[in-house]
């Protein structure tokens, strides 16, 4: 395991497609300060610390900066990529070096797939996007219970994995338990039993948080913010910034806000 600081945003410096095992093989590289993510679309094996990992259509690796790694290919083999500096701030997850992502792994190739068509690559929209897909990849190794199964219902942590991936869109609770493969009923119950919160609270407060990121960190105008966050009534965003962060959304921008105590 190791451990990955994601309390803040990263500073990303590249994310993209990589075609590998053309030429040859065999890579061997380093990158000196940087952190990879690649999620794999082919099988292989990867060596990191004098440890062989075999990866697999659907498997997800994070090299830690200045790290020797070798990849040895099958042939022709594609895969997405970050490269990124974490900001060692708060708490780190503690992740291992290669997962199988499972049924989130269609979820992260959108993600990063997003985040490549955006432009430019420093800008606020991508590095939410590869921020929000770090956070998948943290969540896919979550705690065990004592009986040794994951903490928390499949279902809801699919939904979840949807909602982070879509808060651009329209999100109903139809179509996220469509999507997590039970009732509309049974979801709703599953998530109140361990959020806390309604399906429709937590995507707002999920909007919400990604759209304070955006407001304080980012040049993004306001318009562009609503629309990032999936509320693009101007009206609407205002209303839900006041409610939800304590003011204007240039208030927010400002650091004037004051959340209401809940």
């Amino acid at each position: 395991m190791i451990p990955l600081h994601l309390a803040e945003p990263p500073e990303l410096v590249n994310v993209g497609v990589g075609v590998h095992g053309v030429r040859g093989l065999r890579d061997v590289f380093r990158l000196p300060d940087l952190w990879q993510l690649h999620l794999y679309g082919y099988s292989a094996n990867l060596t990191m610390g004098g440890t062989t990992y075999p990866v697999a259509p659907g498997s997800v690796s994070l090299t830690p900066a200045d790290t020797q790694v070798q990849f040895d290919y099958r042939g022709r083999s594609e895969h997405l990529f970050v490269h990124f500096r974490p900001r060692v701030t708060g708490e780190p997850s503690y992740v291992p070096i290669v997962q199988d992502a499972g049924t989130t792994a269609p979820v992260l190739s959108d993600m990063l797939r997003s985040a490549i068509s955006a432009s430019p690559s420093g800008s606020a929209r991508v590095v939410a996007e590869v921020w929000a897909a770090l956070w998948r990849v943290a969540q896919l190794s979550a705690p065990l219970t004592e009986g040794g199964a994951s903490a928390g219902h499949s279902a809801v942590a699919t939904a979840i994995t949807y909602i982070e991936a879509n808060l651009a869109r329209t999100l109903t609770v139809p179509t996220l338990a469509a999507a997590a493969g039970i009732s509309h009923n049974h979801l709703t119950r599953l998530f109140r039993a361990e959020t806390g919160l309604t399906v429709v609270a937590y995507i707002r407060q999920r909007r919400m948080a990604r759209a304070r990121h955006l407001l304080v960190s980012s040049t993004l105008s306001i318009p562009a913010v609503a629309a990032t966050v999936g509320i693009p009534d101007l009206q609407a965003f205002n209303k839900t910034c006041h409610r939800e962060l304590g003011g204007a959304p240039r208030a927010v921008r400002a650091g004037s806000a004051t959340p209401a105590a809940r």
